[in-house]
């Protein structure tokens, strides 16, 4: 590295700033202290724990059974509860919050809990648990926006006595209605409970406000923001994309002494006749003022990008929790599409000897970047885990078009080949063979070995990709193809075409 260049990586060093990456949470017990302590709770506290929060759980859920009973699910839909069924509600939070105080939770209020009349809607977020929905009980419980799985649970009786919201998230059309029946809620004058929503609508790990969804903000009603922090010394509780399972955070938040979470009732906040016309502009000005409340930054993250990600994830893509930061930055530095690491893949030449181990000058060689760049540095790092200033340029080509919504599984599988014929002669060894099919498909190694040997027959040492798709839809076609696709052998144009050159 020449001091011209090591200069001006040093300058970009000082400047660049890491991306957040709401999605991701780490949880380990590192101190042999913590897990002793662990084991000893698990065995003495854990199941008194567990059987008080059955018991209130149960009792709640008895009590919404009766309080339901003679009444239909389209009335339940068409008019608020009232008389003795209204009444009910608040032994049900009772029992709710006991069954929270049991499992060691312990709420602490700030501010005024605006009124119906003051402010038909909540809007809470960092949302970042499944413990969020403690909140319901916190708050007198209000209506909720639920996916329809979610009535399946054996607690449906609960979730159906807030009189919910129901929405389809993967449906356009349901969301149309829901949305429809949030105006319709808020802007009534009969006596409907407030309705809460999380607006992020998904789990991240309180580093960031990520983007809002509308649907709260299309009534254009005045809104209470409700903040929700969670100061614990261990972090039991959050559940993001990458990091600790559901059980496993439960567990752990069960043998901790005691679990903190303050709940800040913040100003109502009144909209102006812009916001009442976009409610785009209305949730970002909401977002701004929860984000300088809990001292955090915004960032525009979505729940399509969580969807990208789960995609990813299935397939066993390398990096899969990274790759919204590898969209941003690649948005960020003018890498619009994918042409130009299609191109790449296409032309069948990278310009590097060992695309396993690509350096930064490199990199951005072969993509065309400034190398004083900060973007194109960041963009770098988040390849480069463990600080070797290399990075493998494989997966961060796989990632880019793996995640490309427009592009078949199929289409995805080419790509792949294409990423690992290191020889550039068409032909996978086992190694190349397994990294092609495991990170596209989302099998074992062990897995891709067998499908390998089945494919080569002949006992060449090699496969090539038409052998391959030939086996692959007569014994596989649930990996690669929908019930409505079927082979697009076209598709192999892709790879027989290596001449192809960058534009």
């Amino acid at each position: 590295m020449n001091a011209k260049f090591a200069a001006s990586i040093s300058q970009v060093n000082c400047d660049t700033q890491p991306l957040l990456n709401p999605f991701v949470h780490r949880l380990e017990l590192n101190t042999t202290y913590e897990k002793i302590k662990t084991a000893i709770l698990t065995l003495i506290l854990v199941p008194v724990r567990v059987g008080l929060i059955c018991f209130f759980v149960v009792t709640g859920w008895m009590l919404a059974t009766v309080g339901l009973f003679g009444v239909t699910e389209q009335e339940l839909h068409e008019k608020p509860l009232e008389g003795w069924r209204k009444k009910l509600k608040n032994i049900i939070c009772v029992l709710g919050q006991s069954s929270l105080m049991a499992g060691g939770m312990h709420f602490t209020i700030k501010g005024r809990q605006a009124s119906r009349d003051e402010a038909p809607i909540l809007v809470a977020a960092p949302h970042s648990t499944f413990l969020d929905a403690g909140l319901v009980y916190v708050t007198g419980f209000p209506s909720t926006i639920v996916r329809t799985e979610s009535v399946s649970f054996h607690i449906g009786k609960l979730i159906n006595y807030t009189q919910p919201i129901y929405v389809w998230r993967d449906d356009a059309e349901s969301r149309q209605k829901s949305v429809k029946e949030i105006i319709k809620r808020a802007s009534s004058q009969l006596d409907w409970p407030q309705i809460l929503i999380f607006p992020e609508g998904t789990c991240t790990n309180r580093s960031c406000l990520i983007s809002f969804k509308n649907g709260a903000f299309y009534p254009g009603v005045p809104i209470q923001p409700v903040c929700i922090r969670y100061p614990n010394k261990l972090d039991t509780v959050t559940w993001t994309w990458e990091g600790p399972s559901a059980l496993k955070l439960l567990w752990l938040t069960l043998t901790q002494p005691s679990s903190n979470c303050i709940v800040e009732f913040l100003p109502v906040y009144y909209p102006n006749e812009e916001e009442k016309r976009d409610p785009k502009l209305f949730a970002n000005n909401v977002r701004a003022i929860m984000a300088k409340a809990l001292g955090i930054p915004v960032v525009d993250y979505s729940y399509s990008d969580c969807k990208m990600m789960t995609r990813a994830k299935e397939m066993n893509v390398p990096f899969a929790t990274s790759l919204v930061e590898v969209r941003k930055l690649r948005k960020s530095l003018g890498l619009k599409g994918t042409e130009r690491e299609e191109a790449l893949v296409k032309a069948n030449n990278y310009a590097c000897r060992d695309c396993s181990k690509v350096t930064y000058i490199e990199f951005v060689d072969i993509m065309r970047l400034h190398s004083n760049e900060q973007l194109a540095l960041q963009l770098f790092r988040v390849y480069d885990k463990n600080n070797t200033g290399l990075i493998d340029l494989r997966d961060y080509l796989l990632g880019v078009l793996a995640t490309e919504e427009d592009k078949t599984t199929e289409e995805i599988v080419v790509f792949a080949f294409l990423i690992y014929d290191v020889k550039r002669n068409g032909k996978l060894t086992p190694d190349s063979f397994c990294r092609a099919v495991c990170h596209t498909l989302g099998i074992t190694q062990e897995y891709g070995l067998q499908i390998f040997d089945q494919v080569d027959r002949k006992q060449l040492g090699f496969v090539r990709l038409e052998d391959f798709l030939t086996w692959a839809a007569k014994y596989i076609p649930h990996l690669i193809y929908s019930e409505t696709e079927k082979p697009n052998w076209k598709n192999l144009a892709i790879y027989r075409n290596i001449d192809k050159k960058i534009d």
